[in-house]
């Protein structure tokens, strides 16, 4: 008769098998609101009417503490809340309940995990609702009433079946079946995830062997699992594969959390631990032969933990007569993407265009607009730029950024003989000269110490150095200071060390302070040239940013830091601007090492693209195509949580509507770029439960918590990130550098090739620049334009470490087309070194857009920027594109008001002008910085802008929003307006 009933009413959906008190399970399609009554009901049927029903619901929960929690009970037939209701008992593994059965006889809903959102409706936090203190209770004789089943939200928030755990009596029994083995194995099937750490799935109770597979297809990436539940501490788990007969070689089969390699393409072999009384998944694959004959195949595998006997554990596959596409990639949600966690794919190290192949001539070694000479020592002795003051081409003069060789002085404490630690270089040697890496090494010894270095420069301008320093003997060190002396002209701006974008001042002084500072080295600069540095630890791992700093900060370098000792300071020392890095005294006992690690980054990294500024006109918003191509903008970025990339980072499931929109994009001439980076993941990506089962090498250790899917089927030991209401998409963070950037670099891989997306935006970057190389690699494979552009918040707060945007973000500067910086940006009260600096990316080769209240217009024509179209509606830019074509700015000549060779200038300190040439013409923009309303006098090199003064006009075409139409007689003051300017046409009257 119940199951009468359930396929009535379809809740036999996913059925277990009803013995032991076990229930059905359904999707319920979204048939109540779960914002109140929570994701998951018990459907309880009463045969009568009454004062009281009673009700057992055997409902096995996964959640700790349901005795906490609200018990909801609705009447099926009005769907209103039951007024009276007693919980009588309440455990994991069932619930006793009396109601009043209001409507009498049919259908009742009781509802277990109901909770509301609280906070941020972005970063929500699901609370779970208390008990009810009610005084009601059931009067003797009540009805019993039936449990029909567990019906869940939908099908995403399904518990079934491995969700659903195994009662303790029923675990007791299976421990005892294994009296005196260290584990158990359970083989388990692809489509059903191992979900759960602490509880045993009831699935694997009732099982049967053998265990049950999906049919595999040949040549596909069949992935299986193998679930150890340890009845004793595991050590160093290990799974081992041999051959099956028939193609099935043991090189055919893998375990992801046994074997791997890292994200800069490095093996490696993870430990896998398990605690007593614990679950850990271990996810296989193998690569079904492609000539395999359909049947059913059968073998083994081994799995051992140190000090224990080894387990075989019998398997058995079934092929079907299918060949897999692609390797069966195609469809993720097979797991057939598992092995793309040990991709390599796009690492060697090949130069990427626009940068040209690495030169060595003796010691100097050119690479695009830049040179460095390598010392005896193997430190810079001189690094020099090319680049125009204009910074839109390489010229032939050199610029200087060094007064001497950077160097290291090691003080012995008073009284200790400067002699014995003076060390003594015994030359340079070249490890290894290729296109895209140059390597080599040096050693200085002394009596009593050794320094051995190790540098290595790559083609766009990343210069590290492991630098390991040995005691040959006990000894006191007063101090150890780093020093790169500069050019003062190569030292005008500087970005970091607790310091806005800006120039550079005076004097510095500034300590390590990991906790709360993600800081570690600075930008310092010109426009044409500069370097960064940064100063690691060895044992150095990226930290978690935007928001996550301070649950995952900086490793204090044991060196730099000396435990607080260290730091830097910046300031004139004779011809030089020197920096200097210290580490304060420390005592050195004989064997001592020491890391004092540090890269530098050599800018500009090319000259600016001013023609692809023009150009390429992004339109940042899902939208129809038609409106878009009629704004006139050339590429649109889809974000997520949109109907075609819905899912946060993970743009893999409505990939065919997103390749029919781009299809139909191209077809109109538009460029279409998706959101897709790293920092945090969806909760709907198929490989969750793959990632999880990796303990924390993908996902960061956390209070867990965050929106209520999370609590209930990710449970704890995590960080909740991004949430998007509308659609209830949950991300997690990622920890950091991780296998997970393989399947990154592969997914925009199979994107570009099977979707056709024309680039990426990130939304801040949580990968280093091995994976922003990879990712450049595949996105401009088989001349794809591969345009990436990169939107930052201000990252120079407490909850980001206090870190500016730039200067975390500059390693991946070498491959970004644009920069949108961004959210708390002040356009209105900061400086224009700030702006040159900071937002702009004019040093690095760079241009951009802005995006906080609209941006400054004014100020942004400055540096050639405007506004983003789509974004917000404020400050259009759509009158400044009008006019750039009516100008003809593609093709035009940027100078800017840094070069020094700007033909147009002011005689007004904070009125700057930037003019951008063409033959017989220029445009002038102007942008003030000063308090009130002044008169400013033009000041124009006629020559140099090719234009008969005698018959020149000046005027200011009317655009709308932006200026009104105007004529300036030459010669006369022009008005500017507070935190605005003007747009000015400088031509022959008779044009």
């Amino acid at each position: 008769m119940l199951r009468s009933i359930l396929l009535a009413t379809g809740l036999v959906a996913g059925a277990l098998s009803l013995h032991a008190q076990v229930l059905s399970y359904s999707d319920g399609h979204n048939a109540w609101n779960p914002d109140t009554l929570g994701d998951i009901r018990a459907v309880v049927y009463c045969p009568s009417g009454g004062a009281a029903a009673f009700v057992h619901i055997p409902w096995r929960r996964r959640d700790e503490h349901p005795e906490l929690k609200r018990i909801i009970v609705e009447d099926g037939q009005t769907r209103k809340r039951v007024a009276d209701v007693h919980v009588s008992e309440v455990t994991r593994e069932y619930g006793d309940i009396y109601f009043r059965p209001v409507s009498g006889k049919g259908r009742y809903y009781v509802y277990y995990l109901p909770y509301k959102n609280e906070g941020r409706s972005n970063y929500p936090r699901g609370v779970y609702l208390k008990p009810d203190t009610g005084t009601w209770r059931a009067p003797e004789g009540a009805i019993k009433a039936t449990t029909e089943g567990i019906q869940y939200i939908n099908a995403f928030n399904s518990f079934y079946p491995m969700e659903v755990i195994a009662t303790r009596k029923e675990t007791e029994a299976l421990d005892a079946k294994h009296a005196g083995e260290a584990f158990v194995v359970f083989p388990e099937d692809r489509r059903y995830p191992i979900r759960m750490k602490h509880d045993l799935p009831y699935r694997w109770i009732e099982r049967k062997e053998p265990v049950g597979f999906d049919t595999a297809e040949k040549d596909e990436n069949y992935a299986f699992q193998l679930g150890v539940y340890a009845l004793k501490n595991l050590r160093n788990v290990k799974v081992t594969f041999s051959d099956w007969g028939e193609g099935f070689t043991a090189d055919r089969f893998n375990c992801i959390n046994t074997q791997g390699v890292s994200y800069d393409g490095k093996p490696f072999e993870p430990t896998v631990d398990v605690a007593e009384r614990t679950v850990q998944p271990l996810w296989c694959w193998v690569t079904i032969p492609s000539d395999a004959r359909p049947g059913t195949y059968k073998g083994s595998v081994t799995v051992k933990a140190d000090s224990l006997p080894a387990v075989e554990v019998p398997l058995q596959i079934t092929v079907g007569h299918r060949d897999a596409v692609a390797a069966g990639v195609n469809e993720p949600y097979k797991m057939t993407r598992l092995p793309w966690l040990n991709s390599t794919l796009a690492q060697e190290n090949t130069v990427i265009a626009p940068y040209t192949p690495l030169q060595v001539t003796d010691t100097v070694i050119n690479l695009l607009g830049r040179d460095i000479s390598i010392g005896r020592d193997g430190l810079p002795a001189q690094i020099r730029t090319y680049f125009t003051p204009e910074m839109t081409s390489i010229g032939t003069e050199a610029h200087p950024l060094l007064t001497e060789p950077i160097h290291f002085h090691i003080d012995p404490a008073p009284g200790g003989a400067a002699a014995r630690v003076a060390l003594v270089s015994s030359g340079l040697r070249f490890i290894d000269k290729t296109d895209g890496t140059v390597t080599w090494e040096a050693s200085s010894t002394s009596e009593a110490l050794q320094m051995d270095v190790h540098g290595s420069l790559e083609f766009d301008g990343f210069l590290s150095y492991t630098v390991r320093l040995v005691a040959l003997e006990d000894l006191d060190l007063r101090n150890t200071r780093w020093h790169m002396p500069l050019e003062p002209d190569a030292a005008k701006y500087l970005i970091g060390l607790n310091r806005k974008g800006g120039y550079r001042p005076d004097s510095l002084s500034w300590k390590w302070d990991v906790a709360h500072k993600n800081q570690d080295g600075a930008w310092i600069g010109n426009v044409n040239e500069g370097v960064q540095f940064s100063l690691r630890d060895q044992h150095y791992v990226r930290p978690l940013n935007t928001n996550f700093y301070l649950l995952k900060p900086l490793v204090l370098p044991d060196s730099w830091g000396n435990e607080g000792k260290g730091g830097i300071e910046i300031g004139q020392k004779g011809k030089a601007i020197l920096v200097n890095a210290y580490t304060g005294a420390r005592t050195m006992h004989k064997g001592d090492t020491l890391y004092y690690n540090f890269n530098l980054l050599i800018t500009p990294f090319h000259a600016l693209n001013t023609d692809f500024q023009w150009a390429n006109r992004f339109y940042h918003k899902y939208n129809n195509l038609d409106t878009i191509q009629s704004l006139g903008a050339t590429v649109v970025n889809i974000h997520h949580a949109t109907p075609i990339n819905p899912w946060i980072n993970y743009p893999f499931i409505e990939w065919a509507r997103m390749k029919g929109y781009i299809d139909t994009a191209h077809s109109k001439g538009i460029k279409v770029k998706i959101y897709n980076t790293i920092r945090e993941l969806s909760d709907h990506a198929y490989e969750l439960p793959v990632l999880r089962s990796l303990g924390h090498e993908v996902y960061s250790s956390g209070k867990g918590g965050g929106f209520a899917w999370l609590q209930e089927h990710v449970g704890d030991d995590y960080i909740p990130a991004w949430f998007v209401p509308e659609i209830k998409d949950a991300a997690i963070i990622n920890s950091g550098m991780n296998r997970w950037h393989n399947y990154y670099v592969e997914g925009m891989n199979w994107l570009v090739q099977n979707v056709g997306i024309d680039g990426i935006y990130l939304d801040d970057v949580a990968f280093d620049r091995v994976t922003m190389k990879r990712i450049k690699r595949v996105l401009t494979q088989d001349g794809h334009p591969g345009i990436i552009d990169l939107h930052s918040a201000n990252q120079y707060d407490a909850s980001d470490g206090w870190n500016n945007s730039a200067n975390l973000y500059m390693e991946h500067f070498p491959y970004l087309n644009r920069l949108w910086f961004g959210e708390y940006f002040d356009y209105e009260k900061n400086t224009p070194d700030f702006f040159l600096t900071e937002v702009s990316g004019i040093p690095f080769g760079l241009m951009g857009e802005m995006l906080q209240g609209g941006g400054n217009p004014w100020r942004g024509m400055i540096y050639g920027m405007t506004n983003r179209l789509g974004w917000t509606d404020v400050n259009d830019p759509r009158p400044l594109w009008a006019l750039w074509d009516a100008f003809g700015m593609k093709g035009s000549e940027m100078l800017g008001y840094w070069s020094g060779h700007c033909p147009v200038t002011t005689d007004q300190p904070q009125v700057l002008a930037t003019v951008y040439k063409r033959k017989g013409k220029a445009l002038v923009a102007l942008a003030s910085w000063a308090p009130g309303d002044v008169q400013t006098q033009l000041t124009i090199d006629w020559k140099a802008l090719g234009i008969d003064p005698s018959t020149a006009e000046i005027l200011a075409p009317e655009i709308r929003g932006f200026q009104p139409g105007k004529v300036f007689p030459a010669g006369k003051p022009i008005p500017v307006a507070p935190g605005k300017g003007w747009l000015l046409i400088i031509q022959q009257a008779s044009q």
